[in-house]
């Protein structure tokens, strides 16, 4: 299939730079002018993701060259950016950064190629002068094709920036756009903690923060200029990632500030097969909910609501009493978390072995391809799906059913596997291997059959 999809990439010369605050800046204007506007972000963050759908009303994909081919990568953008005015992606970390120190793969260039995206690089000029320029003369020519169209001055000043966009137009001839710039905005500065920024829900003021910001990105950037750029991109081709249909099934899914690190279109391809979605908060609720097939229990910071958690015994009891019964269950990171005895001092679950504590750093960092081995719920022994492990605590017992593998080689055995759980810090995403998703549905129905025979 072939869509037009204008599109843009927001990039940045390095973590911390002011792309995530030039992506909500542009994204918020963009919503006030009355266009339909579509988010995603280059990566396996979820955090910033959730920045984005607060702005734009919906979900905003991921777009991960480690984890999925070029066909998959071109699907995903093409699937929900059809029918949106304009598309913002948002880079990762600095624009040649990838999988390791010495290579781009799994980059926000990478994903630019891939997806044929032209890209407006974020460059910070406080405390700099001339030296910008050499900055962005290096992005251009370090790559013969950087596909950078356009460029951002954060934490510039408005006599700065005329000085600056004049050298630039002049200097590189119009290879390369100025698109204006954002001063230094700290009452619009956006929290982190051990695993990056606080989630969107838990910032105060968020709605009148990115107004602040959509004012001054209707004010200081060129908002026309982008929008050119994001319309010359050219059409999108790739053919459809298909899943088949089946039998309904409800699926528990847990949704609060506890547990919400989610792949939505992850989520969306149990949808697409049929699933209906049933959120849940092991904060707040007593038992889990009526009628259901199926648990998923995503990633986020339980760590921080330990107390709450212990404390909701009605819950810890009813997640225990399923999965006894055998009800299938997805666990990932924060999830699998809550199944074992403990994180810190509070207990939890139990379902699993071993307790959980803080290990100061973070703890075998990075993108993991999973080899399973033995058959279990997602997959047969053998079948590999790549993901990526974040998380700061760590635990007594991470489980031996996986063997997870980083690109430069390391290695370790990780995951509780059965034919009913998966369980462990890994995070994946069913479009990495859209068989690991049919896997656990058919779990879901079967149990759903299950249930159907004891009426």
């Amino acid at each position: 299939m072939e869509k037009t999809i204008p599109r843009v990439l927001l990039a940045g010369t390095g973590s911390g730079c002011g792309k995530t605050t030039a992506a909500c800046a542009v994204l918020q204007a963009l919503v006030n002018r009355g266009l339909n506007a579509g988010a995603f972000k280059c990566g396996p963050d979820y955090i910033d993701p959730m920045f984005h759908s607060r702005i734009i009303g919906a979900g905003s994909g991921n777009l991960d060259p480690f984890f999925f081919d070029r066909n998959t990568l071109r699907y995903l953008l093409a699937k929900n950016g059809a029918g949106r005015d304009v598309s913002v992606i948002e880079g990762v970390m600095g624009y040649y950064d990838g999988a390791g120190l010495t290579t781009a793969r799994a980059s926000s260039w990478e994903t630019a190629c891939l997806t044929d995206t032209p890209v407006v690089l974020t460059v910070p000029a406080k405390g700099a002068a001339l030296s910008v320029l050499a900055v962005l003369a290096g992005f251009l020519e370090f790559r013969e094709d950087s596909r950078i169209r356009g460029v951002i001055l954060s934490r510039c000043t408005a006599m700065a920036y005329r000085g600056l966009a004049e050298e630039i137009r002049r200097r590189f001839g119009g290879r390369v756009e100025p698109l204006g710039f954002l001063p230094e905005l700290p009452d619009c500065r956006l929290e982190s903690r051990h695993l990056g920024l606080v989630t969107a829900g838990e910032v105060s003021g968020l709605r009148e923060k990115m107004q602040v910001l959509a004012r001054q990105a209707e004010e200081t950037l060129d908002l026309d200029g982008l929008l050119r750029l994001a319309r010359s991109a050219p059409p999108l081709t790739c053919a459809p990632v298909a899943l088949p249909g089946k039998e309904p099934v409800r699926i528990a899914v847990a949704r609060d500030r506890a547990f919400c690190f989610y792949y939505e279109d992850s989520l969306a391809a149990l949808t697409e097969m049929g699933g209906e979605l049933v959120e849940f908060s092991p904060l707040e609720d007593g038992a889990l909910p009526e009628r259901i097939h199926g648990l998923y229990l995503g990633g986020g910071y339980p760590e921080l609501y330990g107390e709450r958690l212990s404390g909701n015994t009605g819950m810890r009891r009813a997640v225990k009493d399923a999965l006894d019964r055998g009800l299938p269950c997805i666990a990932e990171c924060g999830g699998f978390m809550y199944l074992t005895e403990r994180i810190g001092p509070w207990p939890m679950v139990g379902f699993l072995p071993g307790k959980c504590w803080d290990a100061g750093k973070l703890t075998r960092f990075g993108y993991v391809t999973l080899r399973a081995k033995r058959d279990s719920l997602l997959c047969r022994a053998g079948e590999e799906i790549r993901g990526h492990e974040f998380h700061r605590w760590d635990a007594e017992c991470p489980g031996t059913d996986f063997r997870a593998e980083k690109p430069g080689g390391r290695a370790w055995d990780c995951a509780f596997a059965t034919e009913r759980l998966y369980a462990g810090y890994p995070h994946f995403h069913f479009y990495a291997n859209p068989r690991f998703a049919e896997r656990f549905y058919d779990a879901c129905v079967k149990e759903k059959e299950r249930l159907c025979r004891k009426l």
